[in-house]
């Protein structure tokens, strides 16, 4: 596929190493073009490879002038990436084919390569290393603090106080919160033998991270290990099931299946205990430059897995009003197994 235009960021960034907010990429038979305003120039210059970079006022209108000099007969682009204004104004008097590929840029980076690899393990361990200071920073001042305040921490500790990027905004919740698999934070106060859910994730070379620990909370020995005890035995039961159902599903993938014979590996254990109602999102998602990508592990997907995917196996059950628990890891697939990140 020689011939694509690309506007979102990632895509971008994939493309030529370097990306911005407001940027077009071109990709024209053998000549490749970077788009940006005057605010980018300089930089752009600097980082882009394999591409000429040029200053524009219009950057739609550019592009359409460079698309008609080549006399291109078609181009590809991503509907989920355009406006409706954009997509008309790029198109208005152009006489080249414009053909929707959604996700085509995703798909391309669908098997990783050992660079890529290389920086999510990076990002996966810089991840845990910010889990264990945050683990540390409850211990000694978590007691009777809100979850806005140590939602604000977790960004905090996971970054390394700003050295790194979030993958995403994290998700800290306590109890009955935790029972919305995208809790926002409230002013519940943590407190002794709590449920307490973390979902969170940095970035290493743009490369992100994403785990999840349900934990119970005693402020001397509270840790985001997978062995955890509870004193409630309603939130062992299901703790104990959310993790079966993850090391199931870990173990027990391999290159050469569907994702939803991934998907159905958790899902069985979970609806074998009585709580399949009570899983309500997929078991996974792929993990790259984006937070969610290709491929993603859900009951209906007929992508075959393959060496070097990687991609999160997180299953959960959520009792609305009560809690829940969701226990998350990264892996890559490596000679046909599961590695955890």
């Amino acid at each position: 596929m020689d011939n694509y235009i690309l506007k979102n960021e990632n895509a971008i960034y994939y493309e030529c190493g370097y990306s911005c907010d407001n940027a077009i990429y071109l990709s024209l038979g053998s000549e490749a073009f970077f788009i940006t305003d005057a605010r980018y120039t300089i930089e752009a210059q600097l980082e882009v490879n394999h591409a000429q970079v040029i200053e524009s006022k219009d950057l739609i209108k550019t592009a359409q002038k460079l698309i008609k000099e080549a006399k291109i007969k078609k181009i590809v682009f991503d509907g989920n990436d355009f406006t409706f204004e954009t997509y008309n104004k790029l198109t208005q008097d152009l006489k080249t084919k414009c053909i929707n590929k959604p996700n085509f840029s995703m798909l391309k980076r669908i098997i990783k390569t050992p660079k890529e690899i290389k920086y999510l393990t990076k990002a996966s361990k810089l991840g845990r290393k910010g889990f264990t200071l945050l683990a540390k920073y409850l211990r000694k001042n978590g007691f009777e603090t809100s979850e806005k305040f140590l939602h604000f921490k977790t960004i905090e500790k996971l970054t390394q106080t700003g050295k790194f990027d979030v993958s995403f905004d994290p998700i800290f919740a306590i109890n009955e919160n935790s029972a919305k698999p995208h809790a926002l934070p409230t002013n519940k106060k943590l407190h002794m033998h709590d449920l307490l859910l973390v979902d969170a994730g940095v970035k290493y070379k743009r490369y992100c991270s994403d785990r999840t620990c349900t934990a119970y909370v005693d402020f001397e020995h509270l840790n985001f290990k997978r062995e955890q005890k509870f004193k409630n035995p309603k939130q062992q039961k299901i703790y104990d099931i959310v993790l079966k159902a993850h090391e199931t599903a870990i173990n027990g993938a391999k290159s050469g299946m569907k994702a939803k014979e991934i998907d159905a590996l958790a899902r069985d254990v979970i609806k074998e205990a009585g709580y399949e109602h009570y899983f309500v999102h997929s078991t996974g998602h792929g993990v790259g430059l984006d937070i969610h990508e290709h491929p993603f592990i859900n009951s209906k997907s007929d992508v075959i897995i393959e060496d070097n995917m990687v991609f999160t196996i997180e299953p959960g059950i959520y009792l609305p009003n009560e809690f829940g628990v969701r226990i998350e890891d990264t892996i890559v697939m490596k000679n046909g197994k599961a590695i955890i990140l």
